[in-house]
Formats: C-alpha cells, sequence, structure tokens
C-alpha cells in the first residue's frame, strides 16, 4: 500500500511540475497492431483483444525481453534466469506450451520444448515492440497458438548513419553491453546489433551468460520490398532448481535465417530456417555423469495474398504454410515431421461502424492426419466512442519432442499423447474519451481437450506427461490508459482467471495449474522535452494455492544527444517470490550504465 501511495505522489507531483516540457504521446485507438489479423490495423478496427508494448522508445527503463511482456497482466512470465536466459510464458492462464512466438510474423517456438521459446536469438537493441494477441490465433498462425501469440518486431534504420553503444554494471556481478549500427539511405538500409549480458549470480549456480547478435538489411528493388534477417545466440547459466533438486547447469546456442519477399502488391512470401542446440548437466560439478545433447532444425515457408472484393470495403486473405522440423538427441532420439497448411480469412472493416472477420484453416500432418481451425471476430461501434467486440475460434498444439520422448531421473514422457486442442471465447467493451483515456474490459472462456502437463500421484514417483480432460479456464480482464498530461502515461490493468483442477483427479501438477489467480499492474512513465524519463511499475501476483507478492521497478534515463546515462532497480519492494516452485527470483537488485550516441539521423 505505501508504494501505491508513493507511485500516486510520483505522478502527480512530477506532473504539475514539468507539464509545459512534456511531449505529446500517440493516441491509443490509433496504435497499429499486426497480430489478430491478417493485415496491420489500427488497434479501434481489431476486433480482438490485443497489446502493443514499446520497446524502442523505453528501451533505457527495460532490462530484458521478460520484462516487456510484463507490461500485460493477461501476459504471466514464469522465470528461471535473467537476461532472456530461460522463462515460460503463457497467456489467459495456458500452459506454458500454447503461447506462439513469432519473430518478425516466423515462428520461434521451439520443437525440443517450449522453455525455450522465448530464446530469441535477436538482441533487444534490435527490437521495436512486442505486439500480443490474448485469445486463440491458429487459424491464422497454426499449431502452438491455442491461448495467445506474441509478435516481436524489428526496428528499421532511419535514414543516416547512427552508432549506439551501451554499458553497465550492477548488483550480483551483473554487466550489461550492447551496440548498434544502423545505416539508412533511400531504398536500402542496414542494422547490426549485439548485446552480452553477465551476472555471477544471485545465488550458488545461478549465474548466467547471455549474447546475441544481428544483422538485417532491408531495400526496395523491382521487385518490392525485401528484408533478410540473419542472427544468433549463445547461453549458458547455473540451472540450480530449474528441473528438481539438482544443481543443473545448461547451454543453448540459437541461429535464425529469414527472408521476406514482396512479390506484387498484392502477394508476400517468406522463409526461414531456424536451428536450436541444447546442453544439460543434470549435475554441474559431474560433466561426465547425466548429460543431454539436443539439436533440433526447422524450415517454414508461406505465400501470402489479399485481394479485394468487389462489395468494398471487403477483403479476403488467403495463404499456403509449409513447416519441418528435426531433432537429434542423445535423450530423445532421431525424429522429424512434416505439416502443411492453407488459410482463408474474409475481412469486411467499415470505418467508424465496426469489422467482421471470418476465417478457416485447414492443417495436414505427415501421415495424413489434418485439422480444421475455424474462427469469428467481430466488433461493432456503439456511438462515437464505445466499441464491442467478440470472438470464438479454435487453437490446436502438438506435443513437443520433450513431451513424447524425454526420459530422466524425475521426468517421463508420454509417445502416446494426443495433440491439445481448445475452443476460446471472449466478448468485451472498449471505450475511448479523446486522446487522453481509454478503458476495456473483457470477459473470457477457454475448453480445453487432451491438456498437456506432468503429473504424479506423490513425491515418491516421477512426473509423467499425461493428456488431461476437463480443463476449463474463465476469466476476465481489464485495462485503463489515461495520459494526465502531456508526455505522461498511465495504465492500470487487471487479470483475474478461475481454472477447473478436477482434470486432475486428485494427481499433482507442474505447469497447467500455475497460472496467476490474479494478475494487476500499474504503471506510470514520464516523459519530458529535457530527456528525462522516469517509469515506476507495481505489480501484485496471487497464484494459485500460494500467497499474494508484490513486484516494485522502477527507473531514470536521461536521453542526451549524446550520452545518455540510466539508472534501474528491479524488485525495489525486495519480495521473496517464486514464479515457478522450487526456483526462486532474485531479491532487490541496481543497474547502472551509459549509452554513447554517434551520428545523427536524418
Amino acid at each position: 500500500m505505501k508504494t501505491l501511495v508513493l507511485l500516486a505522489c510520483l505522478i502527480g507531483v512530477s506532473g504539475w511540475t514539468w507539464a509545459q516540457k512534456s511531449q505529446d504521446t500517440p493516441e491509443v485507438r490509433t496504435t497499429v497492431v499486426v497480430v489478430g489479423a491478417p493485415d496491420a490495423l489500427a488497434e479501434e478496427d481489431s476486433a480482438r483483444s490485443t497489446r502493443v508494448l514499446g520497446i524502442e522508445d523505453r528501451r533505457l527503463a527495460l532490462s530484458d525481453n521478460n520484462d516487456v511482456l510484463r507490461g500485460d497482466p493477461a501476459v504471466d512470465i514464469q522465470q528461471r534466469g535473467g537476461a532472456g536466459v530461460q522463462a515460460d510464458l503463457s497467456i489467459r492462464g495456458s500452459s506454458y506450451e500454447q503461447t506462439l512466438v513469432l519473430l518478425n510474423g516466423m515462428r520461434i517456438n521451439d520443437a525440443e520444448t517450449s522453455h525455450f521459446n522465448l530464446d530469441l536469438p535477436v538482441p533487444m537493441a534490435a527490437l521495436a515492440t512486442a505486439h500480443v494477441l490474448h485469445g486463440a490465433g491458429s487459424t491464422l498462425y497454426g499449431s502452438d497458438a491455442v491461448s495467445g501469440v506474441v509478435n516481436f518486431v524489428t526496428a528499421p534504420a532511419q535514414d543516416g548513419l547512427r552508432l549506439r553503444l551501451q554499458a553497465g554494471g550492477g548488483s550480483f556481478g551483473g554487466q550489461e553491453q550492447s551496440a548498434l549500427a544502423s545505416w539508412g539511405k533511400g531504398a536500402l538500409s542496414q542494422v547490426f546489433a549485439a548485446g552480452r549480458d553477465f551476472s555471477s549470480g544471485f545465488m550458488p549456480d545461478r549465474d548466467y551468460r547471455s549474447e546475441e547478435a544481428s544483422s538485417e538489411t532491408r531495400f526496395h528493388s523491382p521487385l518490392g520490398d525485401s528484408d533478410v534477417l540473419l542472427a544468433g545466440s549463445d547461453r549458458a547459466f547455473g540451472a540450480n532448481g530449474f528441473y528438481g533438486n539438482y544443481t543443473s547447469w545448461e547451454r543453448t546456442k540459437g541461429w535464425f535465417a529469414g527472408l521476406s519477399q514482396q512479390i506484387d502488391p498484392k502477394t508476400q512470401a517468406a522463409v526461414a530456417f531456424r536451428r536450436h542446440t541444447d546442453i544439460f548437466l543434470l549435475t554441474r560439478s559431474n560433466p561426465l555423469g547425466y548429460k543431454n545433447q539436443h539439436i533440433d532444425t526447422s524450415w517454414q515457408g508461406v505465400v501470402r495474398r489479399q485481394d479485394a472484393l468487389p462489395w468494398k470495403p471487403a477483403k479476403v486473405f488467403y495463404g499456403l504454410e509449409t513447416n519441418t522440423d528435426q531433432i537429434d538427441s542423445t535423450n530423445l532420439g532421431r525424429h522429424g515431421r512434416n505439416r502443411g497448411a492453407g488459410y482463408l480469412d474474409l475481412e469486411v472493416r467499415g470505418r467508424g461502424k465496426g469489422t467482421l472477420s471470418v476465417g478457416l484453416r485447414e492443417e495436414v500432418f505427415s501421415g495424413g492426419n489434418a485439422v480444421l481451425v475455424p474462427s469469428v471476430a467481430g466488433s461493432l461501434w456503439m456511438g462515437q466512442n464505445l466499441k464491442a467486440r467478440a470472438s470464438v475460434g479454435r487453437g490446436y498444439r502438438l506435443p513437443t519432442y520433450t513431451d513424447l520422448y524425454y526420459n530422466d531421473p524425475t521426468t517421463v514422457g508420454n509417445a502416446a499423447l494426443k495433440p491439445e486442442s481448445a475452443w476460446s471465447f471472449d466478448g468485451g467493451l472498449d471505450w475511448y474519451q479523446g486522446h487522453r483515456f481509454s478503458a476495456s474490459v473483457t470477459g473470457f472462456h477457454s475448453r480445453q481437450t487432451n491438456a498437456i502437463d506432468y503429473v504424479r500421484a506423490n513425491a515418491s514417483e516421477k512426473w509423467r506427461a499425461a493428456n488431461l480432460t476437463g480443463v476449463r479456464l474463465t476469466g476476465a480482464e481489464a485495462a485503463i490508459d489515461w495520459r494526465p498530461l502531456s508526455g505522461q502515461t498511465v495504465r492500470v490493468a487487471f487479470t483475474q482467471i478461475s481454472g477447473a483442477r478436477e482434470a486432475l483427479q486428485g494427481l499433482q501438477s507442474i505447469y497447467v495449474f500455475n497460472f496467476p489467480t490474479q494478475n494487476a499492474g500499474v504503471e506510470w512513465i514520464g516523459r519530458w522535452r529535457n530527456g528525462v524519463l522516469l517509469r515506476q511499475r507495481v505489480r501484485a501476483v496471487h497464484r494459485l494455492a500460494r500467497d499474494v507478492y508484490p513486484v516494485w521497478d522502477a527507473s531514470v534515463s536521461w536521453e542526451g544527444r549524446q550520452v545518455q546515462p540510466y539508472f534501474r532497480m528491479t524488485n525495489g519492494s525486495d519480495s521473496q517470490y517464486q514464479e515457478l516452485v522450487g526456483v526462486p527470483m532474485p531479491g532487490r537488485a541496481y543497474i547502472a550504465g551509459v549509452v554513447v550516441l554517434w551520428g545523427k539521423a536524418k
């Protein structure tokens, strides 16, 4: 409570003191959304519950990609390591395997295990935004989009030459460095980025080293716009307690190559390759003991097209997709699978009136099995400022190779697992009052079939992968965005979820029933023309069958033209908490650093 009072005082005092020096921020309803619909659209035209999380405009205030996603209480991050080392992601109470992660619209989800879905190969220095879809998205995006989608989008280069260097250090031996060089002129642009994060750990065997590098080239030719992205990452980390009572160690490496090519104004094609490796030692002090090594690769390709229909403003979007993945593992064996899909989506967007989207996808798997995935979403303006929306859709997910074949001293996979599927329903209202205030409320329900979890009868047994029947999740989201003064934003958001535990039939569960029953957040950001940026965020999380814990994060930076010092505090409330049972989170920590800029974007 004292923290909330302090936050309110900071908002009020800072606002009235510096109001005349502040800058305007974009109106919420005009924010461009690139997830949940087959084509980019303004937030006011979206029939789905979505959120756009800025990265580029507040980079110095953010610790890592996990910190970005915590700005949405419908998203739950179950973190193990720091600096993006390992964290599980779920939306609306789903399991961590039921959310699809994209990079510029291409799949990042890992075929070995969904523990690595947030193992992004691109440095945060190269990212611009994260777009979040709440609810099923399999009609457009295929497998894994059972409860939602997160699409990370890279930032284009501005005209001119620019160099950005960052270095910082702080608690627990923490260090962070990044570099970004960008150049743009006319039809050609280039961005190089690299990042490194290091910590000796806040407790034994919780150290980490995370490194990423990327190159993105954009150019325009007679064929159209082209985008070539190359990226790689290397992460080594102590995994004390991550998978049981063991002082484990793990190292992952990732490579990504993607090409997006405009064929004509109506047609777009893309192809991407991803390779991910994972070395795991059950006991760090005994590298010759229990050891796993996994190598998985995937190829994906897509062709998308849109055409206007005779009755405007209707459009039809359609496309073909293919995906293949393989794994070569000392524990899981050698396996591979292929799938292809076609989708069709009819969109009617009447500005100021409402929208209607009807979609259908059929996905065919190697072996001849197929799944049909429909969706319907619509919105209706009830006056000038109030919009009603609703959607229904089906999501599905293939088991990962770990789900199917893994075996270690504590966990056993299940080769007989069936794919997961779920029907998702939601409905809500969005209210926009000028450019300074908006509010939304959404109710949702998910009915899952063959949900996959690891269960056991008691602590003396191993965890075993199993399909659960009767998993039901019901909840509500509410959010307020307020701009009390120019250049300042306040967001208050809350998500509440209840779930049917009868599906466990008395068994213990690791993942499916670890969601927050309540997740609330208050965030204030103030930006002034003299370059000062202040950020305060307070979260309160109540996980199922556990105590409530608060987390307070704060930061301050000065965005000078050439030198930009910054200071961040995480877990200022010094809360002792666990997002996953048995994996403690760090206490209060600080980091400070400086960014040096060279060159001038035109």
